[in-house]
């Protein structure tokens, strides 16, 4: 299939996909939205449809050359099939695991790219951390760390649920991958918590699932250990673990991120931290290599955006970018992992991330 892409649809119109879209006509390509819900003062056209129907799917991906699903993962799959049976590139942002899988499989017989995982984590994270692999001989560990947060918490539980509840519940509850001792495995979700510090505050850290993306297959057997943990406020994940464990909300996804969203609802102000780091051999001798940055909110045509939206987005949209420039393949499964971080980096949306880092 061509790499050529000028015109996009971009499927959920919400927190975040409203900016992909933003971000993709800033770019240049002719965007088109899909939502439920009629959506206004955008700088693109949005079409008010049944997101769930697969009639309405196909009529809108028959117009276009690739499609952004910002959909709840569980969505995910209906807009991936319609693009795999008409040829439309097709990307993501999903962390589920099973979803990622059953896209995969698609990839070996359709003519489009099929590049899911193209947040933030899995997604940006993921090429950062790759990229600071170059150059060691030996990898002992790779280690990658995100934390979303309000900037200004309050509470116990110093959080915000500017991401989809639905989504930070999954994480929270789903097992995770990771590779210990050259061997890819699964552990426990909200496990392994660690201490550490960015620039004198402290955070916390532990496993959540679905940040590694395709990563403990690629690294599996090169590298001894290799984990993803979400960092947040400290004694946020004992308190999210008696919310799942002691109260059995673990049972009752749907009701708990209600509750989660209703005791936590969203703020502007917020900040979204990175931290990557990479150790093994470098010249005979054992090396670290990392990558620290905070993003805070910007302003991207005319309007703020929360650091959570315009990191994930961007990320998206630069994979768009670079598929439509043929600095990534046309066609088949695109790893995370796989994509330069140096050419991502040149892309108009990838360059937010330099212009905008703390």
């Amino acid at each position: 299939m061509s790499n050529v892409i000028s015109k996009v649809l971009v499927v959920g119109i919400g927190k975040v996909g409203s900016l992909v879209g933003t971000i993709l006509h800033e770019a240049g390509f002719t965007v088109t939205g899909l939502d439920a819900t009629k959506r206004d003062g955008l700088l693109y056209q949005v079409e008010v449809a049944d997101v769930t129907d697969e009639a309405a799917v196909r009529a809108q991906l028959t117009k276009v050359d690739a499609v952004v699903s910002c959909l709840p993962y569980h969505l995910n799959l209906t807009i991936a099939k319609s693009a795999h049976a008409l040829g439309v590139h097709y990307f993501d942002l999903t962390e589920d695991v099973p979803t990622t899988q059953a896209i995969r499989e698609m990839s070996t017989s359709g003519e489009g790219v099929m590049a899911p995982q193209c947040g933030l984590a899995p997604g940006f994270i993921g090429i950062v951390g790759a990229s600071l692999t170059a150059g060691f001989e030996t990898l002992r560990s790779i280690e990658l760390r995100v934390g979303a947060l309000p900037k200004h918490p309050r509470g116990l539980l110093g959080y915000a649920f500017n991401w989809s509840a639905e989504g930070v519940v999954n994480e929270y509850l789903n097992e995770c991958e990771v590779v210990r001792d050259g061997k890819a495995i699964l552990v426990q979700p909200m496990s392994q918590l660690e201490t550490i510090v960015i620039d004198g505050l402290q955070l916390e850290a532990f496993t959540t699932s679905g940040g590694l993306g395709t990563m403990c297959e690629t690294y599996a057997g090169r590298v001894k250990d290799l984990n993803y943990k979400t960092m947040r406020y400290p004694g946020h994940c004992r308190l999210m673990k008696f919310f799942f464990s002691e109260l059995h909300m673990g049972d009752h996804r749907e009701e708990a991120g209600r509750i989660l969203v209703n005791a936590k609802p969203p703020v502007n102000e917020d900040v979204v931290y990175v931290h990557a780091a990479v150790e093994g051999q470098k010249d005979g001798q054992l090396f670290r290599e990392e990558f620290v940055k905070a993003y805070d909110p910007i302003e991207i045509a005319g309007r703020p955006w929360r650091a959570i939206s315009w990191t994930t987005a961007a990320s998206v949209s630069a994979v768009v970018e670079m598929v439509a420039a043929g600095t990534l393949p046309c066609s088949g499964f695109i790893k995370q992992e796989e994509i330069p971080f140096a050419d991502f980096l040149k892309t108009k949306s990838g360059a937010l991330y330099e212009k905008h880092s703390g």
